[in-house]
């Protein structure tokens, strides 16, 4: 498994086991991680803390996301696939999208390049976490 997707399931771990949701984050230029996050809707009262966002602004200000990857455990939501496109954020690479199928189109639509790896360490976290969280799951994806 590739090393950048290694990382976003271990944010995704850790938002875990922080309570919160386990969707995990990482930003990469040229090979080298800028920054990674989790979603923290949960652990910061923040509606709009996705595992993405987290990423993004724990990177902080970058003048041009030319040439990055974000790499993400779960497909990326409208929301978060919206600030992918406004940035001009070139590629995707998600752990799974089964659970939930996101703007993986939209994205596309963009020019965004969108990679599923649909990896079974991913489906099964979020699998576990919506069946014994279904109404923060729901909170989260706006239903």
């Amino acid at each position: 498994m590739d090393e950048f997707m290694k990382l976003a399931i271990e944010q995704a771990r850790k938002g875990a086991s922080e309570g919160g949701i386990p969707i995990g984050s990482v930003l990469v230029q040229e090979g080298k991680c800028l920054g990674m996050g989790h979603n923290k809707r949960v652990q910061e009262n923040n509606p709009i803390l996705h595992g993405e966002m987290d990423c993004l602004n724990q990177v902080g200000r970058m003048g041009s996301y030319k040439n990055t990857t974000i790499y993400s455990t779960l497909m990326p939501c409208y929301m978060c696939a919206g600030t992918i496109v406004q940035f001009k954020i070139p590629r995707v690479v998600v752990g799974e999208s089964r659970t939930f199928p996101g703007a993986k189109a939209f994205m596309q639509e963009h020019g965004v390049e969108v990679i599923d790896l649909d990896l079974p360490e991913c489906v099964d976290m979020m699998s576990r976490f919506i069946e014994e969280n279904p109404e923060l799951w729901n909170e989260d994806i706006g239903d």
